[in-house]
């Protein structure tokens, strides 16, 4: 086991690979009651085509197929993995994101027990026709509800209007017809691929001894049997550079009109070190030209144009890369033009070494309060490691950030060619 010390925030984390591949990290925190723990795999919903484990041939999952996955992990023969972890006094949860799916529980007693039990049920599957059949009716109604989401919709019309053929595109859940082609031997033709430990990390965060915790981890992956560990064939389709769709209106039933501006990322293969530094940099960008202490915050809110629901956000993973800025707006035509002529106003002049120097300490305050959190530590931690990142990184690098470097960024990433607008307007 060996010791990661982070002095300047007085953290010291613990790694060890196990013998199977599985990487471990065990943070103790002093003073913590609730412990936190994710046992993840590099699989989301962009990894929809691929060359199975010991085969030569790529293939074409259906999209959804992830997220269907993690649904159908909690059944066992025995029964609902859920009521295992509430009778041990967990509660537990699992999520899909475009780039990996995410088993966790969070416990103040039975620390031991529930370990042993989110590894057990991840590493066990259990898929049978009849189950898999039951599960589309399931997610089917999900899709829906979030077909009926404007938020839901305007954000991943967004992200449509961005990509041609990128599967980020499409929906996490994938579509109903999607849905109905999926088989049982889908799912087990993507979890012996993808759920395999050498492609995955466990992360326990809390009120834990690491010795003991991970003797514990030690010894249940040694009773256990994998294959032996093979780099993963993903293929993705070409992308190209601009946006697929410059404009799209879509309409539903709202009270309040929404906005949402995208910006495509232009170059989606930074990883590791380069990747953090571009990602912050863009982060800050985005708190300097919108954030609530902003000029153009308190323009477009006295003029009425955005409430508290207008945000911004940022994006970055292998292959493909996003900003998104907007929320609810009575006038949605006149905010995306702001926000457009905000950031032109920026790139036409000179950033203020005050006001970056002001944004990064608040980004630096926010993200050490973000440490008391188990749960941001974990999954930010996953994130960042599956891209070559260290989240514990994350204050150094920000310290490092002047104006000069933002406005390199600013340049290259809030640019006309790789713009896009989805409204949300009332159908009337």
């Amino acid at each position: 086991m060996k010791p990661l010390h982070f002095e300047q925030l007085e953290e010291t984390l613990y790694y060890e690979q196990m013998d199977n591949g599985l990487d471990v990290y065990i943070l103790p925190k002093k003073g913590f009651h609730k412990t936190f723990a994710t046992f993840t795999t590099k699989f989301g919903s962009v990894d929809n085509h691929f060359v199975p484990l010991k085969e030569s041939e790529a293939v074409q999952i259906p999209d959804g197929v992830a997220h269907f996955l993690e649904h159908k992990m909690f059944e066992s023969e025995e029964g609902d993995v859920f009521h295992t972890f509430g009778k041990q006094g967990a509660s537990a949860n699992a999520f899909t994101s475009f780039t990996r799916t995410a088993y966790l529980f969070s416990a103040t007693t039975n620390v031991d027990q529930n370990v042993e039990t989110l590894l057990d049920f991840v590493q066990h599957p259990y898929f049978t026709d009849e189950t898999v059949e039951k599960e589309k009716g399931i997610i089917s109604q999900e899709i829906t509800m979030y077909d009926d989401n404007p938020d839901w919709r305007a954000y991943f019309g967004t992200i449509d209007n961005m990509y041609n053929e990128h599967p980020v595109k499409v929906d996490i859940a994938g579509t109903i017809p999607s849905i109905t082609e999926i088989t049982k031997e889908d799912l087990y033709t993507c979890y012996e691929t993808f759920y395999h430990p050498n492609n995955m990390l466990l992360f326990i965060v809390g009120a834990v001894d690491q010795e003991a915790v991970m003797k514990l981890v030690r010894d249940n992956q040694a009773a256990k049997t994998f294959a032996e560990p093979e780099t993963i064939d993903r293929r993705v389709e070409a992308e190209g550079s601009g946006v697929a769709t410059k404009r799209k209106v879509l309409q539903m039933p709202v009270q309040t009109p929404k906005c949402f501006v995208g910006f495509k990322e232009k170059d989606p293969t930074r990883q590791g070190d380069e990747l953090l530094r571009h990602e912050l940099s863009v982060n800050v960008l985005l708190e300097l030209m919108f954030g609530q202490s902003s000029k153009a915050y308190e323009e477009l809110y006295e003029a009425g144009y955005i409430d508290d629901s207008f945000s911004f956000d940022y994006s970055a993973e292998e292959g493909f890369g996003f900003s998104v800025i907007g929320g609810d707006c009575n006038h949605p035509d006149e905010l995306a033009k702001a926000i457009g002529k905000t950031i032109e106003t920026f790139k036409s002049q000179k950033l203020s070494e005050k006001d970056t120097e002001r944004v990064v300490k608040k980004k630096i305050g926010s993200f050490l309060r973000s440490l008391n959190s188990p749960e941001f530590i974990a999954n930010e931690f996953t994130r960042y490691r599956f891209n070559g990142m260290n989240l514990f990184d994350v204050v150094p690098v920000l310290e490092t950030l002047k104006a000069g470097d933002l406005e390199d960024v600013l340049g290259t990433h809030f640019t006309d060619d790789h713009k896009t607008i989805c409204l949300v307007k009332d159908k009337s």
